[in-house]
């Protein structure tokens, strides 16, 4: 018997600037698949009611799956024949119920004063009212046979298997198509969708859909999927474990773009709990190779640290000589300017005008001995801050990996 939860908090920079949360989440059992579904509303001035975009995206997804699997065998069957014309019939469906379900409220939610007056007339007849409600749409189904999920826009997608190792069904690039701004409320937006199929005999034990806000808030992929890991072997108490996954959420969203998170998932207690040791194996060997990209990240910054000192070294010998000479050329320029300034209020009665003067040395190029130095020291400081970030940012990774019962 699947189990799952899906959890949404308020990012900080949405705290602070008083913006209502835009993202959405659920997730679904029933008799025979699970489904997790996360959706992030768009947040540019335009799309003022994407928190109920999101809303209805997700509700779309869990209807259209949901009627999928009422169709029984048959269903399961055309799924493993062919599964993706199954995915892109589900997908344009769910864009149809989308848009059924936007225009049924803005029909009965007209635009108000309030909402029209960041605009003017001219942009706010611009508008088109599938904008209005943007947003993402992400979603993974998970079957005794197969696993199967579908994106538009950003936000992620992880599953994890027996041995707790995590992966992205899909890449970066396939699920965050470059200079292309993949939404629900794109124009023939079914096309913009990416979807996987697993119909391999070794099925996933755990799998996740996640909003962008997470991704961000890790320094690394490799952080982002060791914390899947984490959290799925946390997954057999999850009466206990739930209450804990959300404040560590509520630190998350305060890292990174401090947007708001969605996580919802969907998993098989049974299996999880039978590979317990396996994936506590996997959860060290994931913390000791972290340990090592950290050794190597500090080792890179020293190392930067040390080619800084080198140059101030060399500028503090060079640049008092490169400097005398540049003042000379400059004073010899500014001459040459004010001669030929002078020259030019007299009238020309020569047939041949002068010759245009020599380019001038922006000032800027020019740099005192002093400004230099200072260049060097804050190459070399920003080198130092930079270290300090990195060990900031893994005690802010250790302290969200561990998530622990009594966090």
């Amino acid at each position: 018997m699947l189990n799952g939860f899906n959890h949404t908090v308020k990012g900080a920079s949405h705290e602070t600037s008083g913006i209502v949360c835009q993202d959405a989440s659920a997730y679904r059992t029933g008799d025979n698949y699970g489904m997790a579904v996360v959706a992030d509303g768009h947040g540019s001035k335009k799309h003022f009611r994407s928190n109920v975009g999101s809303e209805k995206a997700v509700q779309a997804a869990l209807d259209v799956v949901d009627e999928c699997f009422a169709a029984g065998d048959n269903f399961i069957d055309n799924m493993l024949r062919d599964p993706d014309r199954i995915i892109k019939k589900i997908e344009k469906k769910i864009i149809a119920l989308w848009n059924d379900s936007i225009t049924e409220h803005f029909n009965a939610n007209p635009y108000t004063d309030k909402e029209r007056e960041k605009f003017t007339e001219e942009e706010f007849s611009q508008l088109k009212m599938e904008s209005v409600y943007g947003t993402t749409l992400i979603a993974v189904v998970i079957t005794e046979f197969f696993t199967f999920g579908f994106q538009i826009g950003d936000g992620s997608l992880v599953v994890v298997y027996e041995d707790g190792n995590a992966e992205l069904p899909m890449s970066y690039e396939e699920s965050a198509p470059a200079n292309v701004t993949a939404s629900m409320c794109n124009t023939q937006a079914f096309s913009h969708f990416s979807s996987f199929a697993l119909t391999d005999e070794i099925q996933p034990i755990a799998v996740f859909a996640s909003t962008d806000g997470l991704y961000t808030s890790f320094g690394s992929e490799e952080d982002f999927l060791d914390y899947h890991s984490m959290v799925t072997s946390q997954l057999t108490e999850l009466e206990t474990f739930d209450e804990t996954i959300v404040k560590n959420l509520e630190k998350r969203a305060h890292y990174g773009t401090q947007d708001d998170i969605s996580l919802s998932c969907i998993f098989d207690p049974e299996l999880v709990g039978e590979n317990l040791e396996a994936i506590n194996e996997t959860i060290e060997a994931n913390r000791n190779r972290a340990a090592m990209r950290k050794a190597e990240k500090l080792a890179s910054l020293e190392k930067q640290k040390i080619k800084n000192a080198l140059r101030q070294k060399r500028q503090d010998t060079l640049l008092p000589n490169e400097i005398a000479e540049a003042e000379k050329e400059r004073s010899r320029i500014e001459e040459q300017m004010k001669a030929q300034s002078a020259a030019a209020e007299e009238p020309d009665t020569s047939e041949n005008k002068p010759e245009a003067p020599e380019a001038a040395i922006p000032e800027e190029n020019v740099q005192s001995s002093d400004t230099a130095g200072d260049a060097a020291v804050e190459t070399d400081t920003e080198a130092e801050s930079t270290a300090a970030d990195v060990a900031e940012d893994d005690a802010v990774q250790e302290d969200a990996l561990k998530i622990e019962v009594n966090d």
